[in-house]
């Protein structure tokens, strides 16, 4: 199974359960199984706007903050019994929280979404085509209704930029 070891640059994720969420999409992954699954440790790095701004500009040429980047690993050998590093994902608070209220949805259902699209990306999904894009959020509804999530794309106003 997937784990993670999260850090929080930012204290406004204390009030989000954020070791429930992750075990909750590590455990749909792992009875979906998506192309490209493989158990390993994700690393997860919970922090402010600001924060996911610089990463998003220092990494992309994009001097904006964004909800959630990804940063899959490069493979590499790893001793015995030490967990296999799939990459690195970085949530933003203010983005996150605001997106959530916008859908009027839960910060909690939000933050699982995002959390399984970073995953995914991880596994070598994108969204760079509309092809992509419907092949990703097919899986990411998939996963999040095997958690008790409503489709997040339902209702989906937004201007269609691919972002993360």
């Amino acid at each position: 199974m997937i784990s993670f070891d999260i850090s929080s640059a930012s204290e406004n994720w204390d009030n989000i359960n954020i070791e429930t969420i992750c075990r909750h999409c590590a455990e749909s992954l792992a009875g979906a199984k998506p192309e490209g699954y493989r158990e390993g440790e994700v690393s997860l790095l919970l922090a402010s706007d600001e924060e996911v701004r610089e990463l998003n500009r220092d990494w992309r040429g994009k001097d904006k903050p964004t909800n959630v980047l990804s940063f899959p690993a490069e493979d590499f050998p790893v001793p015995d019994g030490m967990p296999v590093p799939l990459g690195e994902i970085a949530m933003a608070y203010e983005t996150c929280a605001r997106e959530a209220a916008e859908k009027g949805i839960s910060i909690s259902d939000h933050t699982s979404h995002l959390l399984v699209h970073g995953i995914l990306h991880l596994m070598g999904y994108d969204h760079q085509t509309d092809e992509e894009a419907e092949e990703m959020e097919h899986l990411e509804r998939t996963l999040l209704a095997g958690i008790g999530i409503g489709d997040p794309y339902e209702g989906d106003t937004s201007d269609g930029e691919r972002d993360a």
